[in-house]
């Protein structure tokens, strides 16, 4: 008896604390609903965007899991006017050994953005699909089977495009900034384009692993006038003999650096521009002097090569995907 009457007090205590403690929560959370949420959030109407519109939301059946091109507010008006103005056939250099491990990762990146894209191998495969030219794997073969894929270019492909552009399989190309570099150019013009040397052939000639690209007037020269009385056909250093041929032909090796004299095409990787350790050869080779770091290497580069599949997805990523919100680029004028 005595117990249970001293107990009351204690939980008549317990039970004004409970309800003080419901009434001070319930009273809090009000106050909280009170507050602007643009106090503690920013909201795309502040901004004038619109991140979540009805276009955005649905996302295409068609699309692949890893497209997140739905959700992306880039602006292509430019870059598909120069698509169609600027008509660029892309032919890669493989084989039937490399096609799983590297040219498959070109088709899936940066390929799909010629205009035309065409794979020369040995062996025809109709499925990838590649083109089977009738010439041996190898080093030493690589001048005829690059003599033979530009001939197979003229020969089928000529009035699809305007520039024609010879790149390895693990050559990495941002074919926007080819475009916008090739704008102000004529592919009437006897000349082609890519990582210029300046040894060997007089004028000097491109590097093969930086791709090169062919005006229209170049390919016709070089198809039909770069016979075995003028060029060699097969063996050497392809890049040295190609860039002999077109000598011969009047072809003009230009330059490709932007109004900022930083280079465009490259090759060598990413990395290698950027933080150096170029082999002794290329200081003697290179027409611009040999220069690494993020200075020397304009806004609107075009090539990388000696590219792992890796880093072709890296690169990807980076020129594609890769934004800082809130920072919207302008376009710059870098061209000579």
């Amino acid at each position: 008896m005595y117990t249970t009457i001293c107990r009351r007090p204690q939980m008549l205590l317990y039970i004004v604390i409970g309800i003080s403690i419901g009434l001070f929560i319930s009273m809090l959370s009000n106050s909280f609903q009170g507050f602007p949420r643009t106090k503690f959030a920013v909201h795309s109407n502040d901004l004038n965007l619109d991140l979540h519109n009805s276009e955005t939301e649905h996302i295409d059946e068609h699309h692949e899991p890893h497209d997140d091109s739905h959700a992306h507010h880039d602006d292509y008006t430019i870059a598909d006017a120069m698509k169609k103005k600027i008509r660029v056939l892309c032919w890669v250099m493989t084989s039937p050994q490399s096609l799983s491990t590297k040219a498959i990762h070109v088709k899936h990146t940066w390929g799909k953005r010629c205009n035309k894209i065409l794979y020369m191998s040995s062996v025809s495969d109709p499925k990838f699909p590649t083109i089977g030219l009738n010439i041996s794997e190898g080093r030493q073969h690589l001048t005829g089977k690059t003599m033979q894929a530009f001939r197979y270019v003229y020969q089928n492909h000529f009035n699809d495009a305007d520039w024609f552009m010879k790149a390895d399989d693990d050559t990495y190309v941002i074919v926007e900034n080819l475009r916008y570099f090739l704008s102000t150019k004529n592919p009437n013009d006897p000349i082609y384009f890519g990582h210029h040397f300046k040894t060997i052939v007089k004028g000097g000639y491109h590097s093969g692993g930086a791709g090169y690209v062919l005006s229209k007037e170049a390919l016709r020269r070089f198809a039909l006038l770069g016979n075995s009385q003028l060029c060699r056909q097969d063996g050497g250093a392809e890049d040295a003999e190609i860039g002999s041929c077109l000598m011969k032909l009047n072809v003009t090796a230009g330059k490709t650096v932007d109004n900022l004299g930083r280079s465009r095409f490259h090759c060598f990787n990413l990395n290698t521009h950027l933080h150096g350790g170029f082999p002794d050869w290329f200081y003697k080779y290179d027409s611009n002097g040999a220069r690494s770091g993020i200075h020397n290497i304009s806004d609107y580069p075009i090539t990388f090569h000696y590219v792992s599949p890796k880093e072709m997805h890296a690169l990807e990523y980076y020129v594609y995907h890769l934004r800082p919100f809130g920072i919207v680029s302008g376009a710059q004028d870098l061209n000579v």
